[in-house]
């Protein structure tokens, strides 16, 4: 299955929706790429049904590109607007340390990323000091609350670090963030809402990216069917 066949319905969704781009900005000068967030937005939102309360905002993880492009979105249903971050990606997913998502998994232990969908949960004070906790809502991210997959700040997702790298650090499977970045996060996502992971590599101007061959990954689409439930903690 390829990454344009997953898209395929989205996109005609989409092409109906305005949405800005980089910073919230008016909803007519939206690009294509945002566009078709914002149809994702609001599939993933209906399919999440009532294991979310919060409907505004929903944060897409776009791992089908580079770590070192703004890659995680801010999608703002109610205002139409999109803002865009960088966000670091597992270990696991990652082994060559070249900055490209290889492959996902749910299994504890594998420091791997996970794809699905997300609900955020409270703040804590963990070993990143502030973090949020995430529930896996899909088959293959059901593990997430076992596994501590959460959304956190981290020295390896500064812009010092990419400037230095040409990349992005990893993390252990969670969703890893620059200090300031990480603050709009917890202010635009955390509490209820969506967080949504795939591979789409979605481009600014509405293209794909084309994956290198070492970072080929297996595009199986989500089981829309079942959800499993989410426990308390």
């Amino acid at each position: 299955m390829k990454r344009r066949d997953i898209l395929k319905g989205t996109l005609a969704v989409g092409a109906a929706l305005a949405v800005p781009a980089r910073v919230f900005a008016s909803a007519v000068s939206g690009t294509p790429r945002d566009r078709t967030l914002m149809a994702i937005a609001q599939r993933e939102v209906a399919r999440a049904g009532d294991a979310i309360w919060k409907r505004d905002i929903v944060g897409i993880a776009d791992f089908g590109l580079h770590s070192a492009k703004p890659r995680f979105h801010f999608v703002n249903l109610d205002r139409s607007e999109v803002q865009s971050y960088h966000v670091s990606h597992g270990m696991g997913s990652d082994p060559q340390h070249d900055g490209w998502l290889k492959q996902f998994s749910n299994t504890e232990g594998s420091n791997a990323t996970s794809r699905g969908a997300y609900v955020t949960w409270e703040w804590y004070k963990g070993r990143y000091g502030t973090s949020v906790r995430l529930g896996g809502l899909d088959q293959s991210n059901e593990a997430a609350l076992r596994r501590y997959i959460v959304m956190h700040r981290a020295d390896y997702a500064e812009s010092a670090h990419l400037a230095q790298y040409g990349r992005l650090g990893r993390s252990n499977g969670c969703f890893a963030m620059g200090e300031e970045q990480f603050r709009v996060a917890l202010m635009h996502l955390s509490g209820g809402r969506l967080l949504f992971a795939d591979s789409l590599g979605l481009e600014e101007d509405g293209s794909i990216q084309p994956v290198p061959e070492l970072a080929m990954i297996e595009r199986v689409p989500l089981d829309l069917s079942h959800r499993p439930a989410i426990s308390g903690y």
